[in-house]
């Protein structure tokens, strides 16, 4: 809910927002949609993964990919659809010039998946988010615009994206705000990441969104001009983009403009969004039945062998990480939305479970504090996936085991784990190589302890009076002179002792 602000001519009023997102997620098969033609086309040179079929030449005979139909089916179940018992492909007819044939192949009447839902948690209560549809069809190429050596800008078309199996999911209007936008994307691409069915990838494209956004007076039930909002390639341009709409259309209300219904695009750069193309009546896309393709029956057996086949997905095991591990809610929650992380942290887990040094649940929790403390900042800070990182499962199970035999301390790790994520060497490896080990040798440390007593007379007189930080002051004395090494609870207790003695 956005309060506007008041003036002189119009009065203040509550304004909510009304959301519907429209995601194109390009699915993980092999082929394209509708020909042999591979799809992994990212980093190849331009018009290298094309064949007639997806060039669009005249007679041409497209063929159904089986595996992309069973990834969409196995979404529409994640997603609690309805799924059809026939389907069918449709012409879907306009002129863009990333669209060689003028048409492209999808799905308009008979979607593969209907009437579904997913939950998103919203200041700690579930909201239930209602999709409208899932459903198939071809991606278009791409444009790649330049500036010619004139200063004139021109296009050139790369045809390898052209015909990859591309599934659209459609959700109502039910969001109320830009966070609950962001928290949808995120439930959606986690759940098509832990299918295994698509990447999510943003960045790359595999993962898009469209949104439509209006406002309302609250309490109203009517859908007002709705604006189409595009080129949001992130979770953060997605939620800086739908505020930056939000706001705007509270400002033209309240100086008495109309809102008027168009595609804008956001500019990542300004933070703002600009007018495309105006929208004011909807689009003739003249559908009408694919030819070329016959219409499907999807065999019942065939869609109870897919939902038998389900992977545990992101809310079960969300309540797993909290009741099997011990996890706070808010860190599970953090793991569970990245499958690779969520990956990462189970194999750590078992790697150290059995461990006898630890109580059952200390350890998963040491692993989930330093993945989302130290690993997550070093991985944000480079713009890395986990899976990208050079520290292993076993690495930081290693690391572990050191902390838990008092080899490493927890600053000494914090350096030896810098070390890892830089170069990926082993823990053992740098500790040897830098001569980390950890001292316990009680009398190696009382003498450290002794030097620093005799080195502090304020210190020790400070404490001596009752001053009881003076001992923090001087444990961080011991610590350096022995360079980080010296186990802290050694040097505290041997200093307490030493001091008491003095009284």
């Amino acid at each position: 809910m956005v309060t506007s602000q008041s003036t002189e001519s119009r009065p203040s009023l509550d304004y909510e927002a009304v959301i519907g997102l429209e995601v194109h997620a390009q699915l993980e098969t092999e082929s394209k949609m509708f020909c042999s033609c591979s799809s992994g086309y990212v980093n190849s040179p331009p018009n290298t993964h094309v064949c007639p079929v997806c060039l669009g030449m005249p007679g041409v005979l497209p063929v159904i990919n089986r595996k992309a139909i069973e990834y969409t089916i196995m979404t529409g179940l994640a997603l609690n659809c309805t799924i059809a018992e026939q389907t069918k492909f449709d012409r879907k007819n306009y002129p863009y010039p990333d669209l060689m044939k003028g048409y492209q192949i999808s799905q308009f009447d008979q979607p593969l998946c209907s009437q579904g839902w997913l939950t998103i948690q919203v200041d700690g209560v579930d909201r239930k988010i209602r999709l409208n549809r899932v459903h198939l069809e071809e991606d278009t190429a791409r444009l790649v615009h330049k500036d010619g050596p004139d200063g004139e800008r021109y296009s050139q078309v790369d045809v390898n994206r052209s015909g990859t199996a591309l599934m659209e999911v459609v959700g109502e209007p039910d969001l109320r705000s830009a966070e609950e936008a962001r928290l949808y994307l995120v439930k959606l691409r986690t759940i098509l990441q832990y299918l295994g069915v698509s990447t999510g990838n943003m960045e790359e494209g595999s993962f898009r969104c469209d949104a439509n956004i209006s406002i309302r007076p609250v309490g109203s039930q009517d859908l007002n001009t709705k604006v189409e909002v595009k080129n949001m390639n992130s979770f953060r341009a997605v939620y800086r983009a739908l505020n930056y709409e939000l706001e705007r259309q509270i400002r033209a209300l309240n100086e008495g403009e109309r809102i008027v219904q168009e595609t804008r695009g956001w500019v990542e750069a300004k933070g703002i969004t600009v007018s495309q193309r105006s929208k004011e009546y909807a689009n003739d896309y003249r559908f009408f039945p694919e030819p070329d393709l016959p219409p499907m029956v999807i065999d019942r057996a065939w869609v109870k062998e897919i939902r038998d086949r389900l992977p545990e997905l992101p809310d079960a095991r969300l309540a797993r990480f909290i009741s099997q591990y011990g996890l706070a809610p808010n860190d599970a929650v953090v793991l569970v939305n990245s499958k690779p992380m969520a990956d990462f942290f189970e194999e750590c887990v078992a790697l150290t479970g059995d461990s006898p040094k630890v109580e059952p649940g200390q350890r998963a929790r040491a692993v989930g504090t330093w993945m989302l403390g130290d690993f997550s900042k070093l991985l944000n800070a480079q713009g890395m996936e986990i899976r990208e990182s050079k520290v292993s499962a076993e690495a930081l199970s290693e690391m572990l085991g050191l902390i838990d035999n008092k080899t490493l301390s927890g600053k000494m790790a914090k350096g030896v784990f810098e070390e890892m994520f830089d170069t990926g060497k082993s823990p053992g490896r740098i500790v040897k190589e830098k001569g980390l080990l950890q001292m316990t040798d009680s009398t190696e440390i009382s003498g450290a302890v002794a030097q620093a007593l005799e080195s502090n007379p304020d210190a020790v007189s400070d404490f001596l009076s009752g001053k009881e930080q003076a001992l923090t002051f001087l444990v961080g004395q011991v610590m350096k002179a022995t360079r980080g090494r010296a186990n802290p609870a050694m040097v505290n207790s041997l200093l307490r002792k030493q001091l008491e003695s003095r009284k």
